[in-house]
């Protein structure tokens, strides 16, 4: 069921968006180069298209509550990735997995802006909302959105790591409404998590809408959403 996402004046005073994989992309194009430096042949479209399948797949481990900063979730996200790509040699995995823990620490492959984020925070302020971020993260996320330009668009940026408590916990969402200074029922939180992102912002109270780029999740009792474009439309009541 693709349900609309209401809040008691109709529309919310604030609209929260997690930030890897909603504000900010995995750094496809670097994957793919490295696996094609190995004899993969992948294009930075593939690698896209993999992480959007493995982190449906995903999302059931996180079902029992597993932490999304864990090693073993890192471990799991990236073979599933990999699985998706046709790799499945465990050398192949474990030389990968070698590379992604190198790379760019602190920050690491989310380091990329998606498309359409800044349109879309700015449709956000220009309404008139508050926007915010909640993100798991290792304490880099306001240092990536910064870099990213994507910060200047935000009223408060919210990491697990700084905070110590992490999504579906509905303690970081209460963190997040207080620092936007609105109830539940007036925000509403973006993401592309099932179970940490849509069954945490309502543990909290609040709406959630899920995206879901290629229709992957099947039916779901949230509001699903194309990108962000089209998550901030309807969130406002915007007709596409």
């Amino acid at each position: 069921m693709n349900r609309p996402t209401s809040t008691a004046s109709g529309r919310p005073r604030a609209i929260l968006f997690d930030a890897g994989n909603t504000l900010l992309q995995m750094n496809y194009p670097a994957i793919g180069e490295y696996l094609a430096g190995r004899g993969r042949a992948v294009t930075a479209d593939q690698v896209a298209e993999a992480e959007l399948l493995a982190r449906v797949r995903l999302d059931g481990d996180l079902a029992s509550g597993t932490s999304t900063e864990s090693t073993d979730t890192h471990g799991l996200y990236l073979r599933y990735v990999l699985f998706h790509l046709g790799i499945t040699d465990e050398a192949e995995i474990e030389a990968v997995a070698r590379w992604r823990r190198g790379y760019n620490l602190p920050v690491g492959l989310w380091n990329r802006a998606d498309p359409a984020a800044a349109g879309a925070l700015e449709r956000v302020k220009a309404a008139g909302l508050i926007a915010g971020v909640i993100s798991n993260s290792n304490g880099s996320v306001r240092a990536i959105l910064e870099a990213t330009g994507l910060a200047r668009h935000l009223d408060f940026i919210i990491d697990s790591r700084v905070v110590g408590v992490e999504k579906p916990d509905p303690r970081i969402f209460h963190l997040a409404l207080e620092q936007a200074r609105v109830p539940s029922e007036a925000a509403v939180y973006i993401g592309d998590l099932y179970s940490v992102d849509v069954l945490g912002a309502r543990g909290a109270g609040l709406d959630a809408v899920l995206l879901d780029p290629r229709g992957l999740w099947g039916p779901r009792d949230c509001l699903l959403a194309r990108g962000l474009d089209d998550a901030v439309r309807r969130c406002l009541g915007v007709r596409p």
